[in-house]
């Protein structure tokens, strides 16, 4: 009997003892499965799930750009939850009649929209519905600046600026702060594409805030005031008036309920002193 028959039959018969089994694709899916109360459904999930401590604990089936189609199925999955960037690996794992879900987690429209759709998925509308609240009581709680100005988020702290920078564009969650502050984002452009800066488009932009998202997690090596001199040495309204600030939070890259949390922290850090 090939490996494929025998994974159809062990998913037919826990499909008949009816226990959930979920792989999360990402650890923004962990971090939503968990928040809806139902970590204990989890069998394996991508690397850097990192939140709740509990799912440092589950089995990893790869990278979460390139998960292993052999992992996955040998923890018997009655459910794989993904992203739009997983889009190949669930095509792949319907052909093992595997019941998979997509979900876009790009914007804080998209967030409440998928964690909607989950809950729904796998019966956990009210928690679903209590996430959703937090964040939209959230944005209804934040404080529009009293100095309308323009905004760079930068991904990652560095010490030399001369590589690629890479910035918050326009189909994000972090643009959708910047607006909810009343603020406006200083990289204009609807592409879809991940925005990549010289130094020189920096000086262009000449934003009147820069705010660095740095992880010591990621980026433990980085000699933050070295860094925080290069960007200010660079002639731009942010430096000049002492508006480049640096934030180390957990949460901040993570498109899940957490965003609750990322909208309250640079909502402050947006704030006029």
């Amino acid at each position: 009997m090939s490996i494929k028959t025998l994974l159809l039959i062990s998913f037919f018969i826990l499909n008949l003892w009816g226990s959930e089994r979920i792989v999360s694709l990402s650890p923004s899916i962990t971090e939503i499965i968990y928040g809806l109360d139902a970590g204990d459904t989890l069998v394996a999930t991508s690397s850097y799930s990192l939140y709740p401590k509990a799912a440092q604990k589950l089995p990893i089936v790869g990278g979460y750009t390139h998960p292993n189609i052999e992992k996955i199925l040998s923890h018997r999955p009655t459910l794989v939850v993904g992203q739009t960037f997983n889009a190949q690996t669930l095509q792949k794992l319907k052909h093992f009649h595997i019941p998979t879900l997509m979900l876009k987690l790009k914007t804080i429209s998209n967030i409440e929209n998928s964690i909607a759709i989950l809950g729904k998925t796998i019966n956990k509308q009210n928690e679903a519905n209590k996430l959703i609240t937090n964040i939209k009581q959230t944005i209804q709680n934040i404080p529009k600046t009293k100095k309308p100005h323009s905004v760079l988020i930068v991904y990652g702290l560095h010490e030399d600026l001369r590589s690629g920078i890479y910035v918050a564009g326009d189909d994000i969650f972090f643009n959708d702060i910047i607006k909810l502050t009343g603020n406006t984002n200083a990289y204009k452009s609807d592409a879809l594409s991940q925005p990549v800066l010289g130094y020189e488009n920096v000086i262009a932009l000449n934003p009147q805030q820069i705010i660095i998202l740095h992880s010591h997690a990621t980026e433990a090596n980085v000699n933050v005031k070295k860094a925080l001199q290069a960007w200010y040495a660079l002639p731009t309204r942010a430096a000049k008036n002492k508006k480049i600030s640096i934030v180390d939070e957990d949460y901040l890259h993570i498109p899940s309920q957490r965003v609750a949390l990322t909208i309250k922290r640079l909502a402050r850090e947006m704030q006029d002193d």
